[in-house]
């Protein structure tokens, strides 16, 4: 009575701290219900998601929460979360799988729709959200070490296996898969490009589909050497589950320690000149691309099981041989329907950094091309993923082909800046050799007969590459050795 208006200010504070402590009781019973929520994986401070899925949807059961998946899971696992890079601030790392719809089919023919989950047993309990046993024992099975610790002859095999021809390439011609390689002496004067190929209708009727071996020698300056070596499918060694493959006499195996041994021998088109190839490649741990499968218009795949590797061993023609240790090496591995198809393509060391750029055009027609991909890894394998609109090329050069002057790059530059990083690419080109399309050769793909490309000719390069730029506050520089393709 004797003070209101001392009285009205303190009735208003303690009325906005009571409404003040009425909402975080609300926030703090909210929080407490999503934590005993079944519907959501818990047990972790940080829940990984792909970018424009929703938590909620997923809980609603929204129509962008059907099916929900993250496509490459091990290749995240291994490369990003639990990745060397991240161990100063990721303690461990678990993936999960909750309520996946599944339907049970009893004995007498009815289905029941059922809720499942999945996890890993000894990563879920690291990270403290094992649910309580109630009987028998919970641990990892030997597909689960596998998928969490592969050695490295298991991630080869997993990486490099090959593939049968779907339902939509059932009897075409231009079907073709292929392990590539390619190694480069220390002067980077001399180079060899080796591929292993099946084609055809493969796995149809025996006479429609075959293998072989191709290797081509090259030396600055001078004509390439091409040696082939065919053999009909009766002679053919392939796998759905493994990357080993033989052709006649021709082979590649992987080592138990993850490293690929090459052999095999061919004739040169022209002298039936032989070379014999004995080869040893050693991928750096880490190093490698998981693969992605084209799907808009092309049906292909491409996967990089050494990206950055070694070479030893020795690559004769008749009696001389060249003999390598240890040089700069690289193995990819390809497969599909190569028909109207172009693409960007190229890998090199820089430095302490390897990186993989490339784009596929399905259609020479095509007004907007894709973006490129540029994938840089170092010692610890994967660093960042960029998208530079386009690569410009410098026509500098002519090489001949059956007689035809054909306009082929100089030099190339790829820019991209994505947040706070930034990255360049400048390609020096040395040598360049061109392929007419319409011929009947398969090497990279570049030969599969009625291709009928506005483009004709596939070029593929030699040179250098120089990086610069920054990521996450830290400057890139590099300069090293790579392979270049293109098409004019």
């Amino acid at each position: 009575m004797l003070k209101p208006w001392r009285s009205v200010f303190l009735l208003f504070g303690f009325s906005m701290g009571v409404a003040v402590m009425i909402v975080l009781l609300s926030i703090g019973e909210a929080l407490l219900d999503q934590s005993r929520d079944e519907r959501l994986v818990g047990g972790g401070d940080v829940t990984v998601l792909p970018e424009g899925v929703d938590v909620e949807v997923l809980k609603t059961g929204g129509l962008g929460g059907m099916f929900f998946s993250i496509d490459h899971a091990r290749f995240i696992y291994l490369q990003l979360l639990a990745a060397p890079r991240l161990s100063d601030v990721v303690t461990v790392v678990s993936p999960q799988i909750e309520g996946k719809l599944l339907y049970l089919r009893t004995r007498d023919g009815r289905e029941r729709p059922v809720r499942a989950s999945a996890d890993i047993p000894s990563l879920t309990a690291a990270l403290g959200a094992t649910p309580p046993i109630t009987s028998g024992a919970w641990g990892d099975d030997s597909l689960d070490r596998r998928w969490r610790a592969p050695t490295a002859l298991e991630l080869r095999h997993d990486l490099d296996r090959f593939h049968l021809p779907p339902a939509e390439a059932n009897r075409d011609p231009s079907w073709a898969e292929w392990h590539y390689f390619n190694v480069i002496s220390p002067d980077r004067r001399r180079w060899a490009f080796i591929s292993f190929i099946l084609a055809g209708d493969v796995g149809g009727a025996a006479d429609r589909w075959g293998g072989q071996l191709l290797v081509t020698l090259h030396e600055q300056g001078r004509p390439a050497r091409r040696f082939t070596s065919s053999v009909p499918s009766s002679d053919v060694r392939f796998s759905t589950s493994d990357a080993d493959l033989r052709l006649g006499d021709a082979s590649v195996t992987v080592l138990p320690d993850g490293r690929y041994a090459l052999r095999g021998t061919a004739r040169e088109e022209g002298t039936s000149t032989p070379v014999t190839l004995d080869l040893v490649v050693a991928p750096e741990q880490g190093a490698y691309f998981p693969g992605a499968n084209l799907t808009s218009g092309v049906l292909s795949g491409y996967v990089v099981p050494a990206l950055r590797a070694d070479a030893s061993g020795s690559i004769c023609v008749a009696a001389q041989c060249t003999r390598y240790d240890g040089v700069q090496s690289y193995h990819d591995h390809n497969w599909g329907v190569w028909r109207g198809v172009t693409w960007q393509w190229g890998a090199a060391r820089a430095g302490s950094y390897t990186f993989l750029y490339g784009r596929v055009e399905p259609s020479d027609s095509v007004a907007t091309a894709p973006p490129l991909v540029v994938y840089l890894v170092d010692s610890l394998g994967f660093v960042a993923l960029f998208r530079p609109r386009d690569i410009a090329y410098v026509d500098g050069r002519s090489t001949l082909v059956h007689g035809v002057a054909v306009r082929t790059p100089s030099r190339a530059e790829m820019v991209d800046v994505r947040g706070d990083d930034t990255l360049r690419i400048v390609l020096s080109i040395e040598d360049a050799t061109a392929t007419d399309t319409r011929g009947s050769a398969v090497e990279r793909g570049e030969g599969l007969a009625g291709r009928a490309l506005e483009r004709p000719y596939f070029v593929q390069m030699k040179g250098t590459a120089t990086i610069s730029g920054r990521i996450r506050g830290t400057p890139l520089a590099g300069t090293g050795a790579g392979f270049f393709e293109t098409y004019r």
